[in-house]
Protein backbone atom coordinates (compact mmCIF):
# COMPACT_ATOMS: atom_id res chain seq x y z
CA UNK A 1 0.00 0.00 0.00
CA UNK A 2 1.21 3.61 -0.97
CA UNK A 3 2.49 5.13 2.26
CA UNK A 4 0.45 8.06 4.16
CA UNK A 5 1.52 11.10 4.64
CA UNK A 6 3.75 12.76 7.59
CA UNK A 7 0.62 14.54 8.94
CA UNK A 8 -1.03 10.90 9.18
CA UNK A 9 1.72 9.35 11.10
CA UNK A 10 2.10 12.59 13.42
CA UNK A 11 -1.58 11.97 14.18
CA UNK A 12 -0.79 8.75 15.33
CA UNK A 13 1.89 8.73 16.89
CA UNK A 14 0.25 11.53 19.40
CA UNK A 15 -2.74 9.32 19.53
CA UNK A 16 -0.27 6.05 20.35
CA UNK A 17 1.50 7.42 23.12
CA UNK A 18 -1.36 8.98 24.91
CA UNK A 19 -3.28 5.99 24.71
CA UNK A 20 -0.12 3.87 26.04
CA UNK A 21 0.12 6.16 29.02
CA UNK A 22 -3.41 5.31 29.71
CA UNK A 23 -2.31 1.67 30.89
CA UNK A 24 -5.09 -0.58 29.68
CA UNK A 25 -5.30 -4.32 31.19
CA UNK A 26 -7.46 -6.02 28.48
CA UNK A 27 -6.40 -6.43 24.58
CA UNK A 28 -9.96 -6.83 23.91
CA UNK A 29 -11.48 -4.51 25.87
CA UNK A 30 -9.47 -1.48 24.69
CA UNK A 31 -11.57 -0.86 21.59
CA UNK A 32 -14.75 -0.61 23.55
CA UNK A 33 -13.41 1.93 26.32
CA UNK A 34 -13.93 5.72 25.13
CA UNK A 35 -11.31 7.89 26.89
CA UNK A 36 -11.43 11.72 27.25
CA UNK A 37 -11.86 13.75 24.05
CA UNK A 38 -10.07 10.83 21.98
CA UNK A 39 -12.91 8.68 22.32
CA UNK A 40 -12.18 4.94 20.87
CA UNK A 41 -9.76 6.12 18.04
CA UNK A 42 -6.58 5.33 20.15
CA UNK A 43 -7.33 1.50 20.22
CA UNK A 44 -8.90 1.76 17.00
CA UNK A 45 -5.61 2.65 15.81
CA UNK A 46 -3.22 0.06 17.69
CA UNK A 47 -5.55 -2.57 15.70
CA UNK A 48 -5.66 -1.34 12.48
CA UNK A 49 -3.05 -3.23 10.89
CA UNK A 50 -5.53 -6.00 11.51
CA UNK A 51 -8.70 -4.32 11.76
CA UNK A 52 -10.64 -6.78 9.87
CA UNK A 53 -10.30 -9.62 11.86
CA UNK A 54 -10.15 -7.60 15.07
CA UNK A 55 -13.67 -6.44 13.78
CA UNK A 56 -14.93 -9.98 13.90
CA UNK A 57 -13.57 -10.28 17.52
CA UNK A 58 -15.35 -7.21 18.53
CA UNK A 59 -18.73 -8.58 17.19
CA UNK A 60 -18.72 -11.89 18.80
CA UNK A 61 -18.17 -10.03 22.32
CA UNK A 62 -20.75 -6.94 21.36
CA UNK A 63 -23.49 -9.26 20.62
CA UNK A 64 -23.78 -8.53 16.62
CA UNK A 65 -23.74 -3.80 16.95
CA UNK A 66 -21.15 -2.28 18.36
CA UNK A 67 -21.43 1.84 18.96
CA UNK A 68 -17.82 3.54 17.95
CA UNK A 69 -17.36 7.00 19.58
CA UNK A 70 -14.68 9.31 17.78
CA UNK A 71 -12.95 11.89 19.26
CA UNK A 72 -14.60 15.05 20.05
CA UNK A 73 -16.05 17.17 17.30
CA UNK A 74 -14.70 15.09 14.31
CA UNK A 75 -17.85 13.18 13.20
CA UNK A 76 -16.52 10.12 13.56
CA UNK A 77 -19.25 7.98 15.60
CA UNK A 78 -20.67 5.66 13.92
CA UNK A 79 -23.00 2.15 14.46
CA UNK A 80 -21.41 -0.88 13.19
CA UNK A 81 -23.48 -4.11 12.92
CA UNK A 82 -24.06 -7.72 11.69
CA UNK A 83 -26.78 -8.35 13.16
CA UNK A 84 -29.44 -9.95 10.03
CA UNK A 85 -32.70 -8.44 11.65
CA UNK A 86 -31.10 -4.72 11.67
CA UNK A 87 -29.69 -5.11 8.56
CA UNK A 88 -33.10 -6.49 6.79
CA UNK A 89 -35.11 -3.71 8.48
CA UNK A 90 -32.49 -0.88 6.99
CA UNK A 91 -31.74 -2.43 3.66
CA UNK A 92 -35.62 -3.84 3.02
CA UNK A 93 -38.72 -3.70 5.39
CA UNK A 94 -37.73 0.18 6.36
CA UNK A 95 -35.80 1.36 3.24
CA UNK A 96 -37.48 4.16 2.90
CA UNK A 97 -35.71 5.79 5.91
CA UNK A 98 -32.70 4.74 5.11
CA UNK A 99 -30.42 6.47 2.88
CA UNK A 100 -26.51 7.34 1.49
CA UNK A 101 -26.94 10.54 3.91
CA UNK A 102 -25.16 13.64 3.61
CA UNK A 103 -21.88 12.96 4.21
CA UNK A 104 -21.57 10.08 1.84
CA UNK A 105 -22.07 12.51 -1.23
CA UNK A 106 -18.42 14.00 0.67
CA UNK A 107 -16.71 11.06 1.25
CA UNK A 108 -17.49 9.78 -1.97
CA UNK A 109 -17.51 12.86 -3.92
CA UNK A 110 -14.97 11.28 -6.77
CA UNK A 111 -18.52 9.09 -7.56
CA UNK A 112 -20.10 11.92 -8.82
CA UNK A 113 -24.68 11.00 -9.47
CA UNK A 114 -23.71 7.36 -10.10
CA UNK A 115 -26.42 4.75 -8.97
CA UNK A 116 -23.90 3.86 -6.04
CA UNK A 117 -24.32 7.19 -4.54
CA UNK A 118 -28.08 8.55 -5.14
CA UNK A 119 -30.98 8.26 -3.50
CA UNK A 120 -34.89 8.83 -4.59
CA UNK A 121 -36.57 9.31 -7.84
CA UNK A 122 -32.83 9.86 -9.79
CA UNK A 123 -31.43 6.41 -7.90
CA UNK A 124 -35.04 5.11 -9.20
CA UNK A 125 -34.05 6.26 -12.81
CA UNK A 126 -30.82 4.93 -12.83
CA UNK A 127 -31.65 1.40 -11.23
CA UNK A 128 -34.71 1.06 -13.77
CA UNK A 129 -32.39 1.62 -16.77
CA UNK A 130 -29.71 -0.12 -15.62
CA UNK A 131 -31.74 -3.03 -15.13
CA UNK A 132 -33.25 -2.78 -18.82
CA UNK A 133 -29.57 -1.99 -20.44
CA UNK A 134 -28.07 -5.15 -18.14
CA UNK A 135 -31.42 -7.41 -19.21
CA UNK A 136 -32.02 -6.47 -22.45
CA UNK A 137 -31.06 -9.86 -24.53
CA UNK A 138 -28.64 -8.04 -27.14
CA UNK A 139 -26.94 -7.18 -24.35
CA UNK A 140 -26.60 -10.64 -22.44
CA UNK A 141 -25.55 -11.54 -25.94
CA UNK A 142 -22.73 -9.14 -25.92
CA UNK A 143 -21.67 -9.96 -22.62
CA UNK A 144 -21.47 -13.78 -23.32
CA UNK A 145 -19.19 -13.08 -26.84
CA UNK A 146 -16.85 -10.59 -25.05
CA UNK A 147 -15.94 -13.06 -22.06
CA UNK A 148 -15.48 -16.01 -24.50
CA UNK A 149 -13.13 -13.98 -26.85
CA UNK A 150 -11.23 -12.32 -23.66
CA UNK A 151 -10.68 -15.83 -22.68
CA UNK A 152 -9.65 -17.51 -25.88
CA UNK A 153 -7.49 -13.95 -26.53
CA UNK A 154 -6.13 -12.97 -23.51
CA UNK A 155 -6.75 -15.33 -20.75
CA UNK A 156 -5.43 -18.57 -22.18
CA UNK A 157 -2.47 -17.60 -24.20
CA UNK A 158 -1.30 -15.98 -21.21
CA UNK A 159 -1.36 -18.58 -19.05
CA UNK A 160 -0.04 -21.29 -21.73
CA UNK A 161 2.81 -18.71 -21.96
CA UNK A 162 3.15 -18.61 -18.17
CA UNK A 163 2.78 -22.47 -18.35
CA UNK A 164 5.97 -23.29 -21.02
CA UNK A 165 8.25 -20.31 -19.03
CA UNK A 166 7.68 -21.94 -15.84
CA UNK A 167 6.91 -18.22 -14.41
CA UNK A 168 5.10 -16.97 -11.26
CA UNK A 169 2.55 -15.18 -11.84
CA UNK A 170 0.27 -12.98 -9.30
CA UNK A 171 -2.79 -14.39 -10.40
CA UNK A 172 -5.05 -11.78 -8.51
CA UNK A 173 -3.44 -9.22 -11.26
CA UNK A 174 -4.44 -11.52 -13.62
CA UNK A 175 -7.88 -11.41 -12.94
CA UNK A 176 -7.85 -7.61 -12.44
CA UNK A 177 -7.36 -7.20 -15.82
CA UNK A 178 -9.92 -9.68 -17.15
CA UNK A 179 -12.37 -7.76 -15.07
CA UNK A 180 -10.82 -4.65 -16.06
CA UNK A 181 -10.66 -5.61 -19.65
CA UNK A 182 -14.34 -7.18 -20.28
CA UNK A 183 -15.93 -4.36 -18.25
CA UNK A 184 -14.26 -1.76 -19.68
CA UNK A 185 -15.56 -3.29 -23.35
CA UNK A 186 -19.12 -4.01 -22.31
CA UNK A 187 -19.44 -0.28 -21.14
CA UNK A 188 -17.53 1.18 -23.43
CA UNK A 189 -17.12 -0.46 -26.66
CA UNK A 190 -13.44 -0.45 -26.31
CA UNK A 191 -10.90 -3.48 -25.35
CA UNK A 192 -7.81 -1.18 -23.32
CA UNK A 193 -6.08 -4.66 -23.54
CA UNK A 194 -4.35 -4.57 -20.46
CA UNK A 195 -4.12 -8.35 -20.06
CA UNK A 196 -0.95 -9.51 -21.59
CA UNK A 197 2.47 -10.99 -20.23
CA UNK A 198 3.81 -7.73 -20.17
CA UNK A 199 1.23 -6.37 -17.54
CA UNK A 200 1.04 -2.89 -18.88
CA UNK A 201 0.03 -0.17 -16.44
CA UNK A 202 -3.47 1.42 -17.60
CA UNK A 203 -4.16 4.56 -16.14
CA UNK A 204 -8.16 4.00 -15.71
CA UNK A 205 -7.47 0.80 -13.78
CA UNK A 206 -4.96 2.45 -11.43
CA UNK A 207 -7.07 5.37 -10.91
CA UNK A 208 -9.81 2.65 -9.71
CA UNK A 209 -6.87 1.45 -7.25
CA UNK A 210 -6.35 4.56 -5.66
CA UNK A 211 -10.10 5.63 -5.51
CA UNK A 212 -10.65 2.61 -3.22
CA UNK A 213 -7.56 3.36 -0.64
CA UNK A 214 -8.61 6.87 -0.74
CA UNK A 215 -12.43 6.41 0.17
CA UNK A 216 -11.49 3.61 2.83
CA UNK A 217 -8.99 6.10 4.65
CA UNK A 218 -11.90 8.56 4.55
CA UNK A 219 -13.32 6.51 6.70
CA UNK A 220 -10.43 5.87 9.44
CA UNK A 221 -9.40 9.73 9.54
CA UNK A 222 -11.66 12.51 10.80
CA UNK A 223 -13.15 14.43 8.65
CA UNK A 224 -11.33 17.76 9.11
CA UNK A 225 -8.42 15.62 8.21
CA UNK A 226 -8.78 14.57 5.06
CA UNK A 227 -10.38 17.74 4.42
CA UNK A 228 -7.19 19.41 4.95
CA UNK A 229 -4.83 16.73 3.07
CA UNK A 230 -7.60 17.14 0.35
CA UNK A 231 -7.25 21.26 0.63
CA UNK A 232 -3.30 20.56 0.28
CA UNK A 233 -2.71 18.15 -1.79
CA UNK A 234 -1.45 15.02 0.49
CA UNK A 235 -1.27 11.88 0.75
CA UNK A 236 -4.06 9.77 -0.20
CA UNK A 237 -6.21 13.12 -1.12
CA UNK A 238 -3.73 13.91 -3.71
CA UNK A 239 -4.06 10.25 -5.45
CA UNK A 240 -7.66 10.70 -4.92
CA UNK A 241 -7.56 14.22 -6.87
CA UNK A 242 -5.80 12.62 -9.85
CA UNK A 243 -7.40 9.45 -10.02
CA UNK A 244 -11.06 12.04 -10.52
CA UNK A 245 -9.12 13.98 -12.95
CA UNK A 246 -8.31 10.63 -14.75
CA UNK A 247 -11.57 9.76 -15.29
CA UNK A 248 -12.76 12.62 -16.35
CA UNK A 249 -9.37 13.02 -19.20
CA UNK A 250 -10.32 9.19 -20.06
CA UNK A 251 -13.90 9.37 -20.18
CA UNK A 252 -14.01 12.44 -21.74
CA UNK A 253 -12.14 11.04 -24.95
CA UNK A 254 -14.52 7.70 -25.29
CA UNK A 255 -17.66 9.97 -24.56
CA UNK A 256 -16.77 12.49 -27.98
CA UNK A 257 -15.93 9.09 -30.45
CA UNK A 258 -19.12 7.39 -29.18
CA UNK A 259 -21.24 10.28 -29.81
CA UNK A 260 -19.58 10.66 -33.26
CA UNK A 261 -20.14 7.05 -34.08
CA UNK A 262 -23.97 7.24 -33.33
CA UNK A 263 -24.34 10.70 -35.26
CA UNK A 264 -22.47 9.16 -38.35
CA UNK A 265 -24.54 5.84 -38.08
CA UNK A 266 -27.85 8.30 -37.45
CA UNK A 267 -29.11 5.41 -34.79
CA UNK A 268 -32.63 6.54 -33.16
CA UNK A 269 -33.25 5.99 -29.98
CA UNK A 270 -34.50 3.01 -29.45
CA UNK A 271 -32.52 -0.59 -30.96
CA UNK A 272 -34.07 -3.90 -31.91
CA UNK A 273 -34.36 -6.87 -29.26
CA UNK A 274 -31.87 -8.45 -31.05
CA UNK A 275 -29.14 -5.65 -31.09
CA UNK A 276 -25.84 -6.17 -29.38
CA UNK A 277 -25.04 -2.68 -27.50
CA UNK A 278 -22.59 -1.46 -25.07
CA UNK A 279 -23.69 0.42 -22.22
CA UNK A 280 -22.16 3.90 -23.42
CA UNK A 281 -23.99 3.71 -26.35
CA UNK A 282 -27.34 2.88 -24.91
CA UNK A 283 -26.96 5.64 -22.06
CA UNK A 284 -25.93 8.16 -24.65
CA UNK A 285 -29.39 6.78 -26.35
CA UNK A 286 -31.59 6.92 -23.53
CA UNK A 287 -35.28 8.04 -24.15
CA UNK A 288 -35.41 10.70 -21.54
CA UNK A 289 -38.93 10.65 -21.33
CA UNK A 290 -38.76 7.33 -19.74
CA UNK A 291 -36.13 8.42 -17.56
CA UNK A 292 -36.80 11.99 -16.92
CA UNK A 293 -34.36 12.44 -14.27
CA UNK A 294 -31.56 11.28 -16.38
CA UNK A 295 -29.29 13.49 -18.55
CA UNK A 296 -27.89 11.95 -21.68
CA UNK A 297 -27.10 14.72 -23.40
CA UNK A 298 -24.48 15.96 -20.33
CA UNK A 299 -20.94 14.47 -20.44
CA UNK A 300 -20.97 14.47 -16.37
CA UNK A 301 -23.80 12.31 -16.35
CA UNK A 302 -22.03 9.38 -18.59
CA UNK A 303 -18.51 9.91 -17.20
CA UNK A 304 -20.42 8.81 -13.63
CA UNK A 305 -22.15 6.39 -15.66
CA UNK A 306 -18.80 4.94 -16.91
CA UNK A 307 -16.98 5.03 -13.71
CA UNK A 308 -20.17 3.52 -12.30
CA UNK A 309 -20.17 0.32 -14.09
CA UNK A 310 -16.75 -0.17 -14.76
CA UNK A 311 -16.04 0.05 -10.39
CA UNK A 312 -18.87 -2.66 -10.18
CA UNK A 313 -17.75 -5.05 -12.62
CA UNK A 314 -13.93 -5.07 -12.42
CA UNK A 315 -13.47 -4.79 -8.58
CA UNK A 316 -15.79 -7.55 -7.17
CA UNK A 317 -15.55 -9.93 -9.47
CA UNK A 318 -11.70 -9.90 -9.69
CA UNK A 319 -11.60 -9.77 -5.92
CA UNK A 320 -14.01 -12.85 -5.66
CA UNK A 321 -12.01 -15.06 -8.13
CA UNK A 322 -8.66 -14.55 -6.57
CA UNK A 323 -10.71 -15.48 -2.74
CA UNK A 324 -11.59 -18.76 -4.29
CA UNK A 325 -8.64 -19.70 -5.91
CA UNK A 326 -6.45 -18.92 -2.58
CA UNK A 327 -9.03 -21.06 -0.77
CA UNK A 328 -9.28 -23.47 -3.26
CA UNK A 329 -5.80 -24.17 -2.57
CA UNK A 330 -5.90 -24.57 0.70
CA UNK A 331 -8.99 -27.11 -0.05
CA UNK A 332 -7.64 -29.96 -3.13
CA UNK A 333 -11.18 -31.68 -2.27
CA UNK A 334 -13.56 -28.79 -3.54
CA UNK A 335 -11.26 -28.78 -6.41
CA UNK A 336 -11.98 -32.15 -7.22
CA UNK A 337 -15.49 -32.02 -6.65
CA UNK A 338 -15.64 -29.46 -9.10
CA UNK A 339 -13.94 -30.82 -11.53
CA UNK A 340 -16.06 -33.96 -10.81
CA UNK A 341 -19.20 -31.84 -11.33
CA UNK A 342 -18.03 -30.33 -14.53
CA UNK A 343 -17.35 -33.46 -15.72
CA UNK A 344 -21.22 -35.21 -14.82
CA UNK A 345 -22.60 -32.54 -16.62
CA UNK A 346 -21.02 -33.08 -19.98
CA UNK A 347 -19.15 -29.64 -20.11
CA UNK A 348 -16.73 -29.67 -23.25
CA UNK A 349 -13.52 -27.94 -22.63
CA UNK A 350 -14.39 -25.69 -25.56
CA UNK A 351 -17.72 -26.57 -26.93
CA UNK A 352 -20.15 -23.59 -26.82
CA UNK A 353 -22.28 -25.69 -24.54
CA UNK A 354 -20.26 -24.46 -21.48
CA UNK A 355 -22.13 -20.95 -20.99
CA UNK A 356 -25.88 -22.90 -21.72
CA UNK A 357 -25.19 -25.05 -18.84
CA UNK A 358 -23.37 -23.26 -16.09
CA UNK A 359 -26.71 -23.03 -14.22
CA UNK A 360 -26.24 -27.20 -13.28
CA UNK A 361 -23.13 -26.47 -11.72
CA UNK A 362 -24.35 -26.11 -8.64
CA UNK A 363 -21.23 -27.15 -6.51
CA UNK A 364 -19.13 -24.79 -8.36
CA UNK A 365 -22.24 -22.20 -7.65
CA UNK A 366 -21.87 -23.13 -3.88
CA UNK A 367 -17.99 -22.71 -3.86
CA UNK A 368 -18.46 -19.13 -5.63
CA UNK A 369 -21.02 -17.89 -3.10
CA UNK A 370 -18.88 -19.84 0.43
CA UNK A 371 -15.77 -17.42 -0.79
CA UNK A 372 -17.49 -14.45 -0.91
CA UNK A 373 -18.94 -15.20 2.54
CA UNK A 374 -15.47 -15.70 3.95
CA UNK A 375 -14.26 -12.87 1.74
CA UNK A 376 -17.22 -10.37 0.69
CA UNK A 377 -15.74 -8.11 -2.67
CA UNK A 378 -17.51 -4.89 -1.16
CA UNK A 379 -16.33 -4.75 2.95
CA UNK A 380 -18.97 -2.93 4.17
CA UNK A 381 -22.21 -0.55 3.61
CA UNK A 382 -22.68 2.78 4.95
CA UNK A 383 -26.22 3.93 5.76
CA UNK A 384 -28.22 6.96 7.56
CA UNK A 385 -31.27 7.46 8.49
CA UNK A 386 -33.45 10.44 7.66
CA UNK A 387 -35.08 10.09 10.95
CA UNK A 388 -34.63 8.84 14.41
CA UNK A 389 -35.10 5.19 14.73
CA UNK A 390 -35.10 2.32 16.73
CA UNK A 391 -33.54 -0.91 15.88
CA UNK A 392 -34.54 -4.54 15.66
CA UNK A 393 -31.64 -5.21 17.91
CA UNK A 394 -32.80 -1.99 20.30
CA UNK A 395 -30.20 0.01 19.66
CA UNK A 396 -31.50 3.68 18.60
CA UNK A 397 -30.44 5.68 15.68
CA UNK A 398 -30.47 10.09 15.46
CA UNK A 399 -30.94 11.13 12.26
CA UNK A 400 -28.31 11.83 9.54
CA UNK A 401 -25.99 9.16 12.09
CA UNK A 402 -24.21 7.08 10.36
CA UNK A 403 -24.60 3.23 10.45
CA UNK A 404 -22.11 0.70 8.87
CA UNK A 405 -23.24 -2.23 7.65
CA UNK A 406 -19.74 -4.86 8.15
CA UNK A 407 -19.91 -7.41 5.35
CA UNK A 408 -16.72 -9.19 6.16
CA UNK A 409 -17.93 -9.68 9.85
CA UNK A 410 -21.80 -10.71 9.21
CA UNK A 411 -20.11 -13.88 6.83
CA UNK A 412 -17.96 -14.94 10.31
CA UNK A 413 -20.40 -14.45 12.71
CA UNK A 414 -21.41 -17.94 14.56
CA UNK A 415 -24.40 -16.38 15.52
CA UNK A 416 -25.32 -16.07 12.29
CA UNK A 417 -23.70 -18.88 10.38
CA UNK A 418 -23.24 -21.67 13.28
CA UNK A 419 -19.95 -22.56 14.74
CA UNK A 420 -18.33 -23.88 11.88
CA UNK A 421 -19.01 -19.92 10.56
CA UNK A 422 -15.22 -19.11 9.86
CA UNK A 423 -14.59 -22.74 7.82
CA UNK A 424 -14.80 -23.00 3.65
CA UNK A 425 -17.53 -25.61 3.15
CA UNK A 426 -19.58 -25.07 0.07
CA UNK A 427 -22.07 -28.24 0.95
CA UNK A 428 -23.63 -25.71 3.31
CA UNK A 429 -24.86 -24.07 0.35
CA UNK A 430 -26.17 -27.48 -1.14
CA UNK A 431 -29.84 -28.69 0.02
CA UNK A 432 -30.71 -32.20 0.66
CA UNK A 433 -32.00 -33.22 -2.64
CA UNK A 434 -28.53 -31.71 -4.41
CA UNK A 435 -29.70 -28.48 -5.20
CA UNK A 436 -28.62 -24.79 -3.99
CA UNK A 437 -30.05 -24.21 -0.95
CA UNK A 438 -31.24 -20.37 -0.34
CA UNK A 439 -30.23 -18.15 1.67
CA UNK A 440 -31.80 -14.90 2.81
CA UNK A 441 -29.98 -12.10 1.26
CA UNK A 442 -29.80 -10.03 4.47
CA UNK A 443 -27.24 -12.69 5.68
CA UNK A 444 -25.54 -13.11 2.09
CA UNK A 445 -25.00 -9.55 1.33
CA UNK A 446 -22.59 -9.62 -1.30
CA UNK A 447 -25.21 -8.68 -3.88
CA UNK A 448 -26.45 -6.35 -2.08
CA UNK A 449 -30.24 -6.89 -0.44
CA UNK A 450 -33.90 -5.26 -0.76
CA UNK A 451 -34.28 -3.23 -3.71
CA UNK A 452 -30.73 -2.01 -4.05
CA UNK A 453 -30.34 -5.98 -4.33
CA UNK A 454 -27.33 -5.65 -7.86
CA UNK A 455 -28.62 -5.99 -11.24
CA UNK A 456 -25.99 -7.33 -12.99
CA UNK A 457 -26.25 -10.25 -10.58
CA UNK A 458 -26.43 -13.25 -13.38
CA UNK A 459 -24.17 -11.62 -15.55
CA UNK A 460 -20.87 -11.52 -13.16
CA UNK A 461 -21.89 -15.30 -11.91
CA UNK A 462 -21.96 -16.55 -15.13
CA UNK A 463 -18.46 -14.38 -16.06
CA UNK A 464 -17.13 -15.82 -12.98
CA UNK A 465 -17.64 -19.58 -13.62
CA UNK A 466 -17.02 -19.38 -16.90
CA UNK A 467 -13.59 -18.58 -16.23
CA UNK A 468 -13.42 -20.99 -13.47
CA UNK A 469 -14.70 -23.98 -15.71
CA UNK A 470 -11.69 -22.71 -18.10
CA UNK A 471 -8.89 -22.84 -15.50
CA UNK A 472 -9.50 -26.02 -13.69
CA UNK A 473 -10.28 -27.85 -16.61
CA UNK A 474 -7.09 -27.09 -18.22
CA UNK A 475 -4.92 -25.98 -15.47
CA UNK A 476 -2.93 -26.39 -12.31
CA UNK A 477 -2.77 -24.10 -9.75
CA UNK A 478 -0.25 -24.06 -7.42
CA UNK A 479 -0.06 -21.19 -4.89
CA UNK A 480 3.78 -20.33 -3.94
CA UNK A 481 4.45 -21.24 -0.37
CA UNK A 482 5.71 -18.85 2.36
CA UNK A 483 3.60 -15.68 0.96
CA UNK A 484 1.70 -13.93 2.76
CA UNK A 485 -1.57 -13.77 1.89
CA UNK A 486 -3.80 -10.91 3.85
CA UNK A 487 -6.63 -8.70 3.20
CA UNK A 488 -5.89 -5.35 1.79
CA UNK A 489 -7.57 -2.28 3.82
CA UNK A 490 -9.33 -0.95 1.19
CA UNK A 491 -13.08 -0.44 -0.53
CA UNK A 492 -12.92 -3.67 -1.77
CA UNK A 493 -11.52 -6.54 -0.50
CA UNK A 494 -8.29 -7.43 -2.52
CA UNK A 495 -4.94 -9.22 -1.19
CA UNK A 496 -2.37 -7.07 -0.08
CA UNK A 497 0.25 -8.56 -1.39
CA UNK A 498 -1.35 -10.52 -4.61
CA UNK A 499 -1.85 -14.07 -5.13
CA UNK A 500 1.74 -15.29 -6.48
CA UNK A 501 1.00 -18.81 -8.39
CA UNK A 502 2.93 -21.16 -11.01
CA UNK A 503 0.74 -22.48 -13.47
CA UNK A 504 0.90 -26.25 -14.89
CA UNK A 505 -1.25 -27.78 -17.95
CA UNK A 506 -3.44 -30.72 -17.10
CA UNK A 507 -3.08 -33.99 -19.14
CA UNK A 508 -6.40 -34.30 -21.40
CA UNK A 509 -8.08 -37.46 -20.15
Amino acid sequence: MASISLLDVSIAIICLVLFRCLFFKKRKDHAFRSWPVLGMFPGFLLELHRIYDFGVEIFESADLTFLFTGPWFTGMDMLFTVDPANIHYILSSNFSNYTKGADFKEVFDVFGEMIFSSDGELWKNQRKAAQYMLNHQGFQKLSMSTTRRKLYDGLVPLLDQCCEEEKVVDLQEVFKRFTFDTTFFLVTGCDPKSLSIEMPEVEYAKALDDLGEGIFYRHIKPKFLWKLQNLFGLGQEKRMTKADATFDRVSAKYISAKREEIRSKGIAHHHSDGESEDLLSSHIKLDTTKYELLKPSEDKFLRDTILAFNLAGRDTMASALSWLFWLLSQNPQVVTKIRKEIIDKNLSKTGSNVLDNLDKLVYLHAALYESMRLYPPVVFQRKSPIKADLLPSGHKVDANSVIIIYLYGLGRMRAVWGEDATEFKPERWISGTGGLRHSPSFKFLSFNAGPRTCPGKQIAMTLMKTLVVEILQNYDIKVIKGQKVEPESGLMLHMKHGLKVTITKRCSA
